[in-house]
């Protein structure tokens, strides 16, 4: 079999060890090509396009080390964000990561001699928080994106008037119960004097006040007659009084409460956030820089990271892609299919799809989680639900 032949075992052999990684010793950032022995490094060396490069980088070497510098802390920090955003990590797993690409720079043709120097570096410079632990250094990335920052600032303006909001309610609660002791008039007791009118009338105890009211009033009108009568019947009446302004009170104080939930449910039903991702449901992916293969494609939401960022698995595909929730947009399925509300007062709740408004694109649901289960809820809006998966 002939030495060009281009199915021979040697052939296939050295095109499988051409596409892989290859030991780092062997390779010349200058003219960007890896070997794969040290023969076959030497004779690159000795080759006449390695040595027009090395006289071209002679002549100033050190803007050739910042340009390689500059690329590998723009790369490293690049797959940083990217690939593990503001958590805390192993330096060497980044590394691990950046050198897995073929086409990386290598670090012994920048400023940097090992992974450590480069490590202290990025904290001296203010690009990542580090620490040194008994198991090496560890890395995180600060975020100095404009758009990051402002996302935090609303998210704190939000919070504050979510804030101001409690303190009103706590206020009004306040007032409230202030105006139910205002109205409430504090009964005094009055004592009078026990005077036995007939020295030989026994007197009798019982628990039961029903039983000695009645008893009492029996034995009072047998000795007393029309009077001891004029009496229980003035009790009687008192007793209904009392009774009846209790009432009064009581309806006054659930007037109150239910004046309060009703604010509260006004309130839960008019807030809304400008962050609408949940696990578990079906979105569509809108962006068109990710390519034809994933636009309009529909994908399940597996992970939520930061409120405004997803985690989210190809349905088609199975591929795994983090995305913004401004690259996605939800799904309405058919009607008797369960949804999720994303938005809103009932936001969090799982509910069944009755029917969809077209024209006023809406849609009307039927909730079927929570303390609100079997409640109706019409003309919420696409955005606010999605499909469940």
């Amino acid at each position: 079999m002939g030495k060009s032949d281009f199915l021979s075992p040697k052939a296939i052999a050295n095109r499988i060890k051409s596409k892989g990684l290859q030991k780092l010793r062997w390779y010349c950032q200058m003219c960007q090509k890896q070997c794969r022995d040290e023969n076959g490094f030497k004779c690159h060396c000795m080759s006449e396009s390695h040595q027009r490069q090395l006289l071209l980088a002679s002549e100033n070497p050190q803007q050739f080390m910042d340009y390689f510098s500059e690329e590998f802390r723009n790369d490293f920090l690049e797959l940083l964000r990217r690939r593990f955003g503001t958590k805390r990590v192993h330096n060497n797993i980044v590394y691990n990561e950046y050198i897995s690409h073929r086409e990386h720079i290598h670090m012994n043709a920048t400023q940097w001699e090992t992974l450590t120097d480069f490590t202290k570096w990025l904290g001296r410079e203010g690009l990542c928080k580090v620490d040194e632990t008994p198991k090496g250094w560890y890395i995180q990335y600060i975020d100095r994106d404009p758009e990051t920052i402002r996302r935090q600032q609303e998210q704190e303006r939000k919070k504050k008037q979510d804030l101001d909001d409690e303190e009103k309610t706590a206020k009004f609660i306040e007032q409230q119960v202030r105006r139910g002791l205002e109205g409430k008039e504090l009964e005094k007791p009055v004592y009078t004097e026990l005077n036995r009118e007939n020295e030989e009338e026994k007197v009798t105890f019982n628990l039961n006040k029903g039983a000695s009211t009645s008893i009492a009033a029996s034995s009072k009108t047998s000795v007393l007659g029309p009077n001891a009568l004029k009496m229980v019947e003035g009790a009687v009446k008192r007793k209904e009084s009392a009774h009846s302004s209790g009432q009064s009170k009581e309806k006054k104080k659930k007037s109150a409460l239910d004046e309060i939930m009703e604010l509260e449910e006004e309130k839960k039903r008019t807030s809304r956030r400008d962050y609408w991702l949940q696990p578990e449901i079906v979105v569509k992916i809108v962006t068109k820089k990710l390519g034809e293969k994933y636009h309009k494609k529909k994908a399940v939401v597996k992970e939520v990271i930061d409120k405004y960022t997803a985690v989210v698995k190809m349905i088609d595909s199975g591929d795994k892609l983090k995305l913004d929730q401004t690259h996605l947009e939800t799904v309405i399925p058919a009607p008797g299919k369960k949804v999720m509300v994303l938005n809103g007062g009932y936001r969090g709740n799982e509910g069944i799809l009755e029917s969809i408004n077209e024209k006023r694109f809406s849609a009307t649901i039927i909730i079927d989680s929570g303390p609100l289960k079997g409640r109706r809820v019409d003309d919420i809006q696409y955005e606010d639900i999605s499909k469940l998966a």
